[in-house]
């Protein structure tokens, strides 16, 4: 194992692509994974190649680190959900108080998947973009489960398994101001053109904080943070 490197679990969306500069500076070896679980926005699998490549040509010494990628297909968890991100279905709340956008088990399957990737790579840890200060309510984003997972992972493969949130306490002003202080304006301006938080998928529209809808949950928070950040303190 390579104790200086990560495997980023990166989804093409602006929290996942802040992950990916985060783990660029800090680590010398990083490879990313993404997975195809057939969600309604899967237009953000195209965006994960199209920002990787703009991004290895925007910060030479960062795609020195930058090592595979690969997409998981995980067709299975999405005939298994029923939720407003795996079907043609209104965004709301379900009966428990969750989102219906809340995929049950998502992450734990993402994680296990990655702890096996990162197993094989000798990769020494695994870097997810959750947080649960600007979040859906998600119960596989709290910390605390990250921590079971973390200690699951460690347990079943007979090795130190680490999971490293960057944005867990974070909201999305600070979101954006982190990936500032990583990269300044050229990543800032690729994290606006070529990541997908949209849940609808939409594209049409082109916002000054990125492409979406701008009226579904993620929008809302994205375009809220960018204003945030931009405006600074009141």
């Amino acid at each position: 194992m390579t104790t200086n490197s990560a495997l980023v679990l990166f989804s093409g969306g602006q929290d996942s692509a802040a992950c990916l500069a985060w783990a660029l500076a800090r680590h010398e070896r990083v490879e990313t994974v993404g997975f195809d679980y057939r969600q309604r926005h899967r237009v953000e699998l195209d965006c994960r190649q199209v920002f990787l490549a703009k991004l290895r040509m925007a910060f030479p010494d960062w795609s020195a680190k930058l090592g595979e990628d690969r997409v998981l297909d995980l067709g299975v968890l999405g005939e298994v959900s029923d939720t407003a991100l795996t079907r043609e279905q209104a965004i709301g709340f379900a009966e428990n108080g969750l989102p219906s956008t809340f995929v049950p088990g998502r992450n734990l399957v993402f994680f296990t998947l990655a702890g096996a990737v990162a197993y094989r790579r000798g990769l020494g840890a695994l870097i997810g973009g959750m947080c649960e200060t600007d979040y859906s309510g998600y119960p596989d984003c709290r910390r605390a489960t990250l921590d079971a997972v973390q200690a699951s992972l460690t347990l079943g493969m007979d090795r130190d398994m680490t999971v490293e949130t960057p944005l867990m306490h974070l909201d999305k002003a600070q979101t954006w101001a982190l990936a500032d202080a990583l990269g300044g304006h050229q990543l800032v301006d690729l994290i606006v053109e070529d990541t997908h938080t949209c849940y609808l998928g939409d594209r049409t529209y082109r916002h000054a904080w990125g492409y979406g809808c701008g009226s579904c949950p993620a929008c809302e928070l994205r375009a809220n943070g960018w204003s945030k950040w931009r405006t600074g303190p009141s």
